[in-house]
């Protein structure tokens, strides 16, 4: 495992385990750049976040296990950010932090955490082609905002396995098209093997889209837990090696850097 840069600690409220067990659980699987991008601060869904004044005890975190393993693993620090359409809810403290990199997420579609399962029942009232269309629309959103560097879990709306009856090229097709211009790049990202949807966040037939782009890639486990550190890697490097991929980005300071894997 060379990459891995969208991982968790228990100041989301929902992962376990310290940020130095995950660190050595990477580097025994040989990987070379890790990145922690916890949920940022927000008022809003305030359970499974860190505080704002959590945030330097984040960084301070991040930075005790960058030096554990200085010389032997590049550490990345960042946050996962959620797009929200209310654009007060975003705030400049996360916004504006100095960091590597900020991952643009979507897990909310008029304030329904769609990917919670305390709230799946909702799932049930629901024309699941108006819900691809939405979020998706507002995926083009939150790449058109120019505030994020990688576009996190593309597709998480399939999460519980519910799919719409359209043609999910057409649906997603503005918001692949947003990200080519914005120069984002899209995470192939394995928390999606974990779930209902089994499948790599992007599907095939999207990431096919991706690299007719030319649009780069990282690569990513999203752990919340030691044991997810670095699961299902292999099967998200085949995948990117069978649509042309020879490298994945990760960013220092915000500066995207191709790696060979």
């Amino acid at each position: 495992m060379l990459i891995d840069i969208h991982n968790h600690t228990y100041l989301c409220n929902h992962a376990d385990g310290t940020a130095l067990d995950y660190a050595q659980k990477a580097y025994d699987l040989g990987c070379k750049f890790y990145g922690f991008s916890d949920h940022a601060p927000m008022k809003f869904d305030e359970k499974y976040r860190m505080k704002f004044s959590q945030m330097q005890q984040y960084k301070q975190m991040i930075d005790e296990v960058k030096t554990k393993f200085s010389g032997k693993m590049e550490v990345l620090f960042g946050y996962e950010v959620d797009f929200m359409s209310d654009n007060n809810l975003m705030d400049e403290r996360v916004l504006s932090a100095k960091c590597d990199f900020l991952i643009g997420s979507v897990h909310f579609i008029d304030g329904w955490g769609f990917d919670n399962p305390e709230f799946i029942g909702k799932y049930k009232d629901m024309d699941m082609d108006l819900v691809y269309e939405k979020y998706f629309e507002i995926v083009e959103n939150m790449v058109k905002s120019n505030k994020f560097n990688i576009v996190g879990h593309l597709d998480l709306i399939k999460v519980f396995g519910f799919k719409s009856t359209k043609d999910i090229r057409q649906i997603a097709k503005n918001a692949i098209n947003a990200i080519q211009k914005s120069k984002m790049i899209v995470e192939l990202n394995t928390a999606g093997l974990r779930k209902p949807a089994n499948e790599i966040y992007p599907s095939e037939i999207l990431l096919e889209m991706i690299a007719e782009r030319n649009i780069d890639i990282t690569l990513c486990s999203d752990a919340h837990s030691i044991d997810q550190v670095g699961l299902n890697m292999p099967q998200a490097i085949n995948l990117a090696r069978k649509f042309g991929y020879t490298k994945a980005a990760i960013f220092k300071e915000k500066e995207k850097i191709l790696v060979d894997f």
